[in-house]
């Protein structure tokens, strides 16, 4: 005789206390014809009345003479062994061929059909492709990608589909290269970012409404998309339109008719509340720094200016752009792309007017470089409270003056540099006036260092040790690659000639 197997008290439980309702109805109906139970033993084993009982077996006994050994769908489901035959439908095969033709890869046709609404396995796609003599494709690099996308161009092979709003489905299936933005949308909801969207002055449509519209503009920002030109690319892929709930991302066009029916005011406005978040949340210390940066432009640039841009080393057509930064979190809480030369000197008072409106934060210092504004706004800045650090301007006769100083008005100090390590440096400080800067006075504080080219301070803090003022500024520099980070990620220094978008 074989062993007996012990009994598994999960699975008995499975059988003994079915959750389904076809499942008890069945092993109640098992119990009164098969093993002959009374209906008051199946009623009170499976929690039915005893009249119930009746009438469900009954209703069984009435249907089973009616449709005989048919009766098996009622219960259970024929299994079809094998893979889902897949129907060939001539319209997507062509599109399908059409796609390969301009080298596209499998993974890629999968996205542009998904964003159309064809759900399709990879492997259809690689049995089309096969079927029609398609061999595989080298392999190749992201940027090479990019390229053949960019000069395939899709017009006519497969219209993008029209955005509109759409429900996420916990059911729905899709294939995307974008779904990493939406690591993003916790941070939005954990911090009102999608609070203050909504309750903002930007415009709305009953197609898109105001959030769906913001986070449309940021999922290309968040994205790898560098070049905005080519509708079937970014906007047929559902994983970046789902981060801004909708099907798909808006085509090029939307973009531009959408910028264009925002005004400044309504940024500004935004970026206050913005502020506020920061703020609330501790992220926004009391010391900002200033910087200019130039937004590169490729297309006919002749209502532009000339703007040197450190990257390329050279002035360049270009939107120069003005960014203010945390100097703690290295959060940019500020930037405005309208600078022109004629107004760049009174950036800096424009960021105070802005910051002391409502923002939520409490600036009482300033850094920026010596040609970010002009002494007599360094005039301006000190009635106002506020406390500033610059680079004074060289000049032949500074530089003599440096040269000229004995070791005995030199103090040694260390500033922390990026690794964490320090370096030492030697200062000297004084006090300065200018006519151009009114009638108070200027803390003065020359530096020198090996492999530092002899520099000097400007600031009105006199209460502050001289040390702690030129660590303060060294921070700044020390800053500098995080706002370069962000430029990046952020593409800010990319100015695309497709989409009309006005800045900030």
């Amino acid at each position: 005789m074989g062993k007996t197997r012990p009994a598994d008290p999960d699975v008995v439980q499975y059988f003994k206390n079915p959750v389904q309702p076809l499942h008890r109805q069945y092993l109640a109906l098992r119990s009164f014809y098969f093993e002959g139970k009374s209906a008051s033993e199946v009623a009170a084993q499976y929690g039915y009345t005893e009249q119930a009982v009746y009438s469900l077996a009954k209703s069984f006994k009435s249907r089973f003479k009616k449709d005989g050994q048919n009766m098996a769908d009622l219960f259970f489901k024929d299994l079809k062994m094998g893979r889902p035959k897949q129907e060939k439908d001539p319209d997507l095969t062509d599109i399908i061929v059409n796609y390969r033709k301009k080298q596209l890869s499998i993974p890629d046709i999968k996205i542009f059909l998904d964003g159309k609404g064809y759900n399709v396995p990879e492997g259809f796609i690689y049995k089309v492709c096969d079927e029609n003599g398609f061999t595989r494709l080298p392999k190749r690099s992201k940027h090479e990608r990019q390229e053949l996308m960019e000069r395939s161009g899709y017009a006519g092979v497969l219209s993008a589909p029209v955005s509109g709003m759409h429900p996420f489905s916990k059911q729905e299936q899709f294939a995307s290269k974008g779904v990493g933005v939406l690591c993003f949308l916790p941070f939005i909801k954990a911090y009102g970012i999608d609070k203050a969207i909504q309750g903002s002055n930007y415009p709305e449509t009953k197609t898109i409404n105001r959030l769906s519209s913001i986070l449309a503009f940021l999922a290309l920002k968040l994205s790898d998309v560098k070049r905005y030109g080519q509708d079937d690319g970014w906007c047929m892929d559902r994983g970046l339109g789902m981060f801004a709930g909708m099907n798909v991302l808006p085509k090029t066009t939307w973009y531009s008719a959408y910028s264009s029916a925002v005004e400044r005011k309504d940024n500004i406005a935004f970026l206050k509340s913005i502020n506020r978040i920061f703020a609330d949340n501790g992220y926004l210390s009391d010391t900002s720094n200033l910087d200019f940066t130039a937004i590169p432009y490729w297309g006919d640039g002749d209502a532009l200016e000339n703007n040197w841009s450190g990257k390329y080393s050279k002035a360049i057509i270009s939107i120069q752009a003005a960014l203010a930064q945390d100097q703690d979190s290295g959060i940019i809480c500020y930037g405005d792309t309208t600078v022109k030369h004629e107004n760049q000197d009174n950036v800096a008072m424009e960021f105070l007017d802005f910051y002391r409106a409502g923002t939520g934060g409490k600036i009482k210092y300033l850094v920026f470089d010596s040609k970010f504004t002009t002494l007599e706004n360094l005039g301006r800045i000190d009635r106002k409270g506020i406390k500033f650090i610059t680079i004074q301007r060289r000049s032949q006769k500074l530089s003599e003056k440096i040269d000229g100083m004995t070791k005995s008005f030199w103090e040694t100090t260390k500033i922390k540099k990026a690794n964490n390590k320090s370096r030492t440096v030697v200062y000297s400080q004084g006090i300065t006036t200018n006519k151009l800067y009114g009638e108070g006075k200027l803390h003065q504080i020359h530096i020198k260092g090996t492999g530092i080219q002899p520099a000097t301070i400007l600031t009105n803090d006199f209460s502050s040790d001289a040390a702690i003022i030129i660590q303060k500024y060294a921070k700044r520099w020390l800053i500098e690659n995080e706002i370069s980070e962000q430029i990046h990620f952020f593409h800010l220094n990319r100015n695309c000639s497709s989409i009309v978008i006005k800045g900030v």
